[in-house]
């Protein structure tokens, strides 16, 4: 070999090479990191607890029942760095199969990097191939850049107010009563 040629191959700077962020279908394998970021996603929420045995259960059961709903992750050179669920159900107003966007979250050391846009385009572009009739989510009133996200994304407040009734936990000795007008 010329001896020029062979000292501009070693003097050569070689590109880094980027692993690519992707979003795929969860497996079994992820659910560790799944549970670590619900639990960031729990803190930051006014009416969740982290509780990584529940959120291990939840996960494992979605995973397992297909027809309960979809977990997606975005990940780069196999590490999670967010996650997205799908849950589904039956939309009397629709017609059809409806879903909830139950959780989004991308770890916070990456976010403002579009890996919510990322993930939330890769689930709504999923549940419209699969003929999901509609996508419905709460999100924390004075979550401004989850807000910002999805209003961006096409997403419209609703004039419908959420309720919950707790079945798993005691019942408070105090009961709200709604009256009907």
């Amino acid at each position: 070999m010329d001896a020029r040629l062979d000292k501009t191959l070693h003097e050569t700077p070689v590109p880094r090479v980027r692993a690519l962020v992707r979003v795929r279908e969860a497996r079994p394998a992820d659910v560790g990191a799944m549970v670590d970021l619900l639990a960031l996603l729990f803190k930051q929420e006014a009416d969740f607890v982290p509780s990584p045995a529940k959120q291990r259960r939840a996960l494992e059961l979605i995973l397992a029942q297909p027809a309960l709903g979809r977990l997606f992750v975005l990940t780069r050179a196999d590490k999670v760095l967010g996650m997205v669920s799908l849950l589904f159900t039956i939309s009397t107003a629709e017609g059809g199969k409806a879903a909830w966007l139950e959780d989004l979250v991308v770890r916070a050391d990456q976010r403002g990097r579009g890996l919510g846009t990322r993930l939330l385009r890769a689930a709504v572009d999923w549940a419209r191939k699969q003929g999901i009739t509609r996508i419905t989510l709460l999100t924390d009133a004075d979550n401004m850049g989850a807000r910002g996200l999805y209003l961006r994304h096409g997403f419209s407040p609703s004039a419908m107010q959420p309720l919950r009734l707790h079945l798993a936990r005691k019942p408070s000795t105090r009961t709200a009563v709604l009256t009907m007008a």
